[in-house]
């Protein structure tokens, strides 16, 4: 297991890792497997998406701001409900096959580091399972 730690500096943003999990990946010498990335975060989350197009990511944080607006009348009194909704949503883990030592991901897919309430020093895990 590989616990990599990463500062966010928004409130609210999408972080590319997908770098980080090829290179844990590479080095760990899995031939034929899977990746799991997880975030130990109630406010954070991860998804895999496009990775080509910055404006993916800021069509995705526009979208969850508007549907799940920071001050909407929540009762959690640290006031970052919002964030705890938009992290179940997204969800805190992605498997992602591993074939020949590499993630087998799509042409335009990068998996995303996704902040809901920071700016914060955060964590996540990779685990590779495999031969």
């Amino acid at each position: 297991m590989h616990v990599q730690t990463l500062k966010t500096h928004s409130r609210i943003e999408m972080i590319d890792i997908t770098g980080s999990v090829r290179e844990i990946v590479k080095k760990s010498g899995v031939k034929s497997g899977f990746c799991v990335v997880y975030v130990p975060h109630t406010t954070a989350a991860v998804t895999i998406n496009e990775n080509a197009d910055s404006s993916v990511k800021r069509d995705i944080i526009s979208k969850l701001s508007q549907l799940i607006p920071e001050n909407d009348n929540y009762t959690h009194l640290e006031g970052n409900s919002d964030a705890h909704v938009k992290s179940s949503l997204v969800g805190v883990n992605v498997v992602i096959p591993v074939d020949s030592g590499d993630l087998v991901l799509g042409t335009w897919q990068g998996i995303y580091f996704c902040e809901f309430d920071g700016p914060r020093t955060r964590k996540f895990v990779v685990q590779i399972v495999g031969d």
